[in-house]
């Protein structure tokens, strides 16, 4: 079948950062994993970051986790989806990726694809949307309808994850949603999604809450560059408040947060999947959950970027423009 992988570590624009291949297709799906033929792709800083870092051992690596697609085969412990169902999912990094025609892929972390959105559109969804929702209601522990009267800090609120924060926070929360960022588009982006106030990180972001009448923030949900932004957070972060982070480029100081006794929490939305973890079918909960408020207008996909049919030249492109660090939203590409 036809893929996409490296075979050795270069930079997004040398020729061979990532190369089409031709490779066996996978076996027939056991226990719960299902085979799906990927209809379309979007690309995230794991991505990026596995091509540019992560030799690859043994044979070629296939990246992408991302993926939108069609059911093909079942495997014989599988209960939640048959061969023709539209599915969207986030997939595994310890498994083969999305940048195939075929892959496998555990059903208890796949949830049925939008009704409402065509397959690139959907595919612009999982991995931003699941790190979302566990960020705010499984490591903050936010709930339904909760959290008025506080505020929730964003950094980063345009990109991929932030834009699924404000969606969600708005959606099902009644905090007031506080987003950084720092140009024009990026910051009408945010207010489009539902943040209530946008600031600027390249300026002082706890001078700004005051100057909004905001005491700090009780929440903060930190998507990027987090320790360039460590010193803004622990001010702006309100005494008692809890922050989570999802990425750890440089290292930090936790010890500033005793002051405040403030709370400090890491999201990784592949631990459920990587562990097996008894509860990882909530993956699948909570895609069927968004796949609804999708359906119902209350979110919208985040594809701001289509480059159309898959290649290796078309995803060097897509990893260049998430390595830029001035993406809005999401970068998808349709199957091969």
């Amino acid at each position: 079948m036809k893929a996409i992988g490296f075979t050795k570590c270069h930079p997004a624009d040398h020729p061979e950062a990532l190369l089409d291949l031709d490779i066996p297709e996978p076996a027939a799906p056991e226990g719960h994993d299902m085979l799906v033929e990927v209809r379309a792709v979007s690309v995230n800083p794991v991505d990026t970051k596995r091509r540019r870092s992560e030799e690859p051992q043994g044979g070629p690596r296939i990246l992408g986790f991302d993926a939108a697609g069609v059911v093909r085969a079942v495997g014989p412990a599988c209960t939640l989806f048959r061969p023709g169902d539209e599915v969207f999912y986030a997939g595994v990094v310890t498994r083969a990726g999305s940048n195939a025609e075929l892959q496998l892929v555990d059903e208890r972390i796949v949830g049925r694809k939008p009704r409402t959105l065509s397959f690139a559109e959907a595919a612009s969804l999982p991995l931003t949307t699941i790190t979302a929702w566990e960020g705010l209601f499984d490591r903050l522990g936010l709930h339904e309808g909760g959290g008025a009267g506080d505020a929730l800090l964003v950094v980063g609120g345009a990109g991929g994850v932030g834009s699924m924060v404000i969606q969600l926070a708005k959606q099902r929360t009644g905090l007031t949603i506080v987003a950084t960022a720092s140009r024009p588009e990026t910051s009408a982006w945010c207010r489009e999604l539902g943040a209530h106030h946008v600031v600027d990180h390249k300026g002082d972001i706890g001078a700004q809450m005051k100057a909004l009448g905001l005491k700090g923030a009780r929440y903060v949900f930190s998507t990027n560059t987090t320790a360039r932004n460590w010193g803004q957070i622990v001010e702006a972060v309100a005494p008692q408040g809890k922050i989570v982070l999802i990425e750890s480029q440089a290292p930090i100081d936790a010890r500033d947060l005793m002051r405040k006794s403030v709370s400090l929490h890491w999201e990784l939305m592949f631990t459920r999947p990587m562990f097996g973890t008894p509860d990882m079918i909530e993956q699948h909960r909570l895609l069927d959950a968004v796949a609804d408020l999708a359906d119902h207008g209350r979110i919208r996909h985040t594809m701001t970027r289509n480059l159309g049919p898959m290649t290796a030249a078309r995803l060097r492109e897509a990893h260049a423009l998430v390595e830029s660090g001035t993406m809005i939203g999401k970068v998808v590409l349709e199957g091969i």
